[in-house]
């Protein structure tokens, strides 16, 4: 695996340099970010298709956009830092997030009770003031939905939800509905919106199929 990881560093490395590829050469991590969103979008298509080959190839391309990303940092005049760094301080928040598997603490019985410790830990070591701070804006919003009725839950908070007649309103209704039902709501609309792509692709070559310029 290692062996991998370090072929991968240095194929970014020779990009980077010079006499590697200009274009790579030129990025930076504001011109890499809609890449990194995309790749993320591309995985979790690939989980949700179930093939293995498509998920294995995603993943690298997830694993690229750290090691791209990285390769950049390395080069910052003032606050330089590389993967390893980055895979450090990953493993720092992971052991410290996780009590009662690294310092045998049994406080935290359950996948409920675990949750509601990490957000309380990830609030105390990040200076964060709400359990609702840190949720990306760049989130679809039915995922941001879920992701802001998930948080307020863990944290015991009494929050009624809108109830006007609004569209708003009533998409908000059904993301609480997935949510107590332990469903992911951008999943389950994506899955009947394939569904719908999928009647659509077949309704374009079956025989009712309205061509252009058709009476109808």
């Amino acid at each position: 695996m290692a062996d991998g990881l370090d072929r991968l560093v240095e194929v970014m490395d020779r990009l980077r340099s010079p006499g590697g590829c200009a274009w790579d050469a030129e990025q930076t991590h504001a011109s890499l970010a809609p890449y990194a969103l995309e790749e993320a979008h591309e995985l979790v298509e690939a989980i949700e298709s179930g093939s293995r080959e498509h998920l294995r190839e995603e993943l690298g391309d997830v694993l690229l956009q750290v090691v791209f990303h990285a390769r950049v940092a390395q080069e910052h005049p003032d606050d330089p830092f590389d993967l390893d760094a980055i895979a450090q301080v990953c493993a720092d928040k992971l052991v410290t997030r996780h009590p009662h598997v690294f310092e045998d603490d049994a406080g935290a019985a359950t996948p409920a009770e675990h949750l509601r410790r990490w957000d309380r830990i990830k609030n105390e070591t990040s200076g964060r003031e709400s359990v609702m701070d840190g949720i990306p804006a760049t989130l679809g919003a039915l995922a941001r939905a879920q992701k802001v009725l998930g948080r307020a839950e863990r944290a015991g908070l009494a929050v009624a939800h809108p109830q006007g007649d609004g569209v708003g309103d009533a998409l908000l209704a059904l993301v609480a509905r997935a949510q107590a039902e332990g469903r992911d709501a951008e999943a389950e609309l994506r899955a009947a919106t394939r569904r719908l792509e999928a009647a659509a692709r077949a309704s374009e070559s079956g025989p009712d199929r309205v061509t252009e310029g058709s009476s109808e």
